[in-house]
């Protein structure tokens, strides 16, 4: 709805503590540090997919812990599949790809709401495949693969 660039961002919908809170009702998360370590593993490996505008966008939508966890990463420079963000993201933390995904689940479900629906399809359109299931949407285009 917004194509002119605004001077002042807008406040984030929620503070830090309470998409911490948000997450791990989400997730069934025993402690708020657990919580803690699944929010900063989904959003810097997010950050390393994202790029553009919709990175910018995308951390102006975040309380401002969780845009420098996702920010401070280097995009890659080829993007994964969303299984493959799984199956990295567990790698990269020494978990199962079963609890990479669980945590994916509950922290990119609170983040697509905070991004909202306009923000969230323009992301799904910038990724490969397999995302939109991740952000607890229907996967509705089939995945192009790159000439």
């Amino acid at each position: 709805m917004h194509d002119q660039p605004r001077p002042y961002p807008a406040l984030p919908a929620m503070t830090f503590d309470q998409m911490l809170e948000r997450v791990r009702y989400e997730g069934a998360y025993p402690t708020i540090e657990r919580t803690e370590e699944a929010i900063r593993s989904v959003l810097a490996a997010l950050g390393r997919q994202i790029t553009g505008d919709e990175r910018v966008d995308l951390a102006q939508c975040l309380p401002v812990e969780a845009a420098l966890v996702l920010t401070a990463q280097i995009p890659d420079i080829e993007q994964l599949t969303g299984w493959d963000f799984v199956k990295d993201m567990a790698s990269r933390t020494g978990t199962s790809p079963a609890i990479a995904r669980w945590d994916t689940g509950a922290v990119l479900a609170v983040v697509s709401r905070l991004a909202g629906p306009d923000l969230l399809a323009r992301i799904l359109h910038q990724l490969p495949g397999g995302y939109a299931l991740l952000f607890g949407q229907a996967e509705l285009r089939q995945h192009q693969p790159a000439a």
